[in-house]
């Protein structure tokens, strides 16, 4: 059993471009489906169908004897947070931009770098650490406090969900590093889609009958909440594209984060922020307004700068071994 690290950074660039690609497609598949249909039946019918694909793909690399596991309670977390961060993303994408929600939850990244010090053992030094607080800077203008819920035309709770998003998506990208050691992407991809289709199923026996979005003038928590229905012809392609979506993105990111360090994959999640604005003016004839491009751009600033520092002091790290080798 392999026991190291896998270091492939070309490959997991590639992987989390793909990924990236896929994530996009799979908001505007979401935000389309948000107006007639509760999240969790989305959800359930998306992981229902991915976890077909997810499995053919087990099988391809190895069998089906890959999903036993030594470590049940940490792919149980993993799974969870998973959910979390879609629940939360996906209740702010019902009401807000997409390229607004995107903006946002791309503080992940940061919240990678930050994660990587305890969980990792890596290294930021007072630079990085610097560039991450000024990234969360561009997230407080994007929240804009100077305005009411009013003018946002949204609560601040909401607000506030891409964020939290973005901090359980890290968490379990940094558990991916460390389980993804010894476990295929594959049957990372899996465990998550399993998490989805009970949690989704918990919700359904609990709230499937529409009865707590009867009385909620919110829309986030009426997509969240709202009763089945079954879908309809039309809409049974989007979430079949759902289902093959998801196991693409749950494949190439799991492949990602366990073929390079985290502070080389994170930075190429960027990609999926010019999607957003794309297909957010294409499919819902909408842009960013101004707080929003400051944000954005400040959160990918500090991004990049950590990116490229990372990869300085790993260059020099590598001189002065070269220097004590000889």
């Amino acid at each position: 059993m392999q026991t190291q690290p896998i270091n492939r950074p070309g490959a997991a660039i590639a992987f989390v471009l793909v990924a990236m690609l896929a994530i996009s497609a799979n908001d505007v598949m979401i935000k389309a489906l948000s107006g007639g249909y509760a999240l969790h039946q989305v959800v359930f019918l998306r992981s229902a169908i991915g976890i077909v694909f997810g499995l053919m793909m087990v099988q391809f690399e190895g069998g089906l004897s890959l999903l036993r596991t030594r470590t049940p309670l940490l792919h149980a977390l993993r799974g969870l947070l998973v959910v979390i961060s879609n629940m939360t993303y996906f209740c702010a994408l019902a009401v807000l931009p997409l390229a607004d929600v995107t903006a946002l939850f791309f503080v992940a990244p940061l919240f990678i770098t930050l994660l990587s010090i305890p969980f990792l053992g890596e290294k930021v030094g007072p630079l990085r650490l610097g560039a991450v607080a000024f990234g969360f800077a561009g997230v407080v203008i994007m929240q804009r406090p100077w305005a009411s819920s009013e003018v946002l035309g949204v609560s601040r709770w909401v607000m506030s969900l891409p964020v939290l998003s973005a901090l359980c998506y890290a968490i379990q990208q940094i558990l991916t590093r460390r389980l993804g050691i010894s476990t295929r992407a594959s049957v990372l991809t899996v465990y998550i889609q399993a998490t989805f289709i009970v949690v989704s199923l918990a919700f359904w026996l609990v709230a499937g009958d529409g009865r707590y979005a009867e009385h909620t003038p919110n829309a986030s928590l009426i997509f969240l909440l709202r009763a089945w229905v079954m879908p309809s012809g039309s809409d049974w392609w989007l979430l079949i594209g759902l289902g093959l979506n998801s196991t693409v993105v749950g494949y190439c990111l799991s492949q990602a984060y366990r073929s390079a360090s985290a502070a080389t994959v994170a930075p190429f999640e960027y990609a999926a922020l010019l999607l957003a604005v794309f297909w957010g003016w294409v499919f819902f004839a909408t842009l960013p307004g101004l707080p929003v491009w400051i944000g954005m751009a400040m959160i990918v600033a500090s991004g990049l700068f950590v990116f490229f520092r990372e990869k300085v002091k790993a260059r020099a790290v590598a001189r002065a071994a070269g220097i004590r080798r000889r």
